[in-house]
């Protein structure tokens, strides 16, 4: 009988089909051997019992794919191996190299200001695609869109570590007898301290780089004093707890943004920019006068461990909170002024 023949027999004849690699195998070629196909013709009700050389190429394949599915296996074996090998080398590095506590301040720093960076140039991007109103903005006003986006991710970072080490946190806590507040310290704290001090160089460098376009003095001795501040605590791992104390008042930097990006954006006589003025004033009174106070009541009564730190360090925490505390009152009442000229325009 000859192929074709057999290929026209559909209503009498079948053919063994071809197994998948995890079916029981039928009556194949040995792929090794280069055996033909071999097609069995046979009655649908008529059971067909295979020869042994049938046997024998199933058992052949059955092997083949037996050491083929060996081989698979050993091979993602070695790449699992050779993955979790690379990932403890990277673990190692970074462990023993890039979070070391003698490099920690400086792989921080770096980091920081890599981030800045970062979120600058993302900014960039996002915007340009889906803020129709940022086309139509200068040069400077999109170099001050990007920059204040990255003032905001740098506030909600630190104030968001600054709440949880101060208020929830036991490393500041006074029940550690066995050190005084003004010295305690960790890993984690001054890694974050780090990342602030990159921040503070990238945003200062803006600013003298577009100066005045991106801030005045005001804004340049804000900065200088809060780079020398973290700066020390950082690098001294002295008086951290009042150098988090001051940094929580970055909670009110996204809604300075946001009431900048509002008016930008043509939405100053909108009531969102009517209720982000409100929130500022609220959260600048909190976090700008109120805590300060409290900061200043808490030196009061640990005033005996302030005096074991370094001579540099006590300046600090008493000249820089009061020199910013002024400056929050100023611009408080900046705040409170514009607030009532938005309200009298309303009525």
């Amino acid at each position: 009988m000859s192929p074709s023949h057999l290929f026209n027999q559909r209503n009498s004849c079948s053919m063994i089909p071809l197994p998948s690699p995890f079916s029981t195998p039928n009556f194949l070629p040995n792929a090794l051997t280069n055996q033909p196909i071999a097609f069995l013709p046979f009655a649908k009700d008529t059971p067909v019992r295979p020869s042994s050389q049938h046997l024998e190429i199933g058992m052949d394949l059955w092997e083949f794919w037996v050491k083929l599915g060996g081989g698979v296996a050993k091979l993602a074996s070695k790449e699992m191996v050779k993955f979790k090998s690379y990932q403890n080398q990277a673990n190692l590095f970074l462990k023993e190299y890039l979070l070391a506590d003698p490099l920690i301040p400086y792989t921080s720093i770096i980091g920081g200001i890599f981030a800045c960076k970062m979120v600058y140039d993302l900014t960039q991007l996002f915007s340009t695609v889906h803020f129709k109103s940022y086309s139509s903005l200068t040069r400077i006003q999109r170099v001050e869109w990007n920059n204040r986006s990255m003032s905001t991710i740098h506030a909600i970072f630190i104030t968001t570590i600054s709440l949880y080490l101060v208020f929830c946190s036991n490393l500041y806590s006074d029940n550690q007898l066995s050190e005084l507040i003004t010295f305690q310290s960790s890993s984690s704290s001054t890694f974050a301290l780090g990342v602030s001090v990159g921040y503070f160089i990238a945003d200062l460098g803006m600013i003298f780089w577009f100066f005045p376009s991106l801030g005045g003095y005001e804004y340049v001795i804000h900065h200088l004093l809060s780079l020398v501040a973290v700066s020390f605590s950082m690098l001294t791992g002295e008086g951290q707890l009042y150098t988090y104390m001051v940094l929580i008042s970055e909670t009110t930097t996204p809604g300075i943004n946001l009431r900048w990006y509002l008016d930008a954006a043509g939405m100053k006589k909108s009531n969102a920019y009517l209720i982000n003025g409100v929130v500022i004033v609220i959260a600048w009174l909190v976090a700008r006068i109120l805590l300060f106070v409290y900061m200043f009541y808490h030196v009061y009564l640990h005033f005996d461990q302030i005096e074991q730190m370094h001579v540099f360090g006590q300046m600090l925490v008493i000249v820089v909170p009061l020199a910013l505390s002024v400056m929050n009152l100023i611009w408080f009442s900046k705040i409170i002024k514009g607030l009532r000229k938005t309200l009298a325009k309303r009525q």
